[in-house]
């Protein structure tokens, strides 16, 4: 069983330094972000540790009702490698299906 605790914490200290490695590199034209997949199936880490019970358990919660792909995910880091996101910097990328969990 995984602790809340600790995942909540790992994701808030990926926010925080994604924020303030921003700041510190922002001065030389250096744009800082991050991503935070939600249920992203069809990859090695959930083909090899979510069961079909567990994904259609956690797809069923999802506002979308559908699980992420690998493409999913790509197009977001695409968008923000890309020129179109020049004035982001500091944020997280939620993709996620518009699950949000406190």
């Amino acid at each position: 069983m995984q602790d809340h605790w600790f995942i909540q914490t790992s994701k808030g200290a990926i926010l925080t330094f994604t924020r303030a490695l921003s700041a510190e590199l922002g001065a030389q034209g250096t744009r800082v972000n991050a991503v935070s997949p939600g249920l992203i199936l069809g990859t090695s880490f959930h083909n090899t540790h979510t069961t079909k019970e567990s994904a259609a358990e956690t797809t069923a919660g999802i506002p979308i009702q559908r699980a992420g792909n690998a493409a999913d995910v790509a197009r977001a880091v695409l968008y923000l490698a890309s020129e179109y996101d020049g004035f982001i910097t500091g944020a997280t990328l939620d993709i996620n299906g518009g699950v949000y969990n406190m």
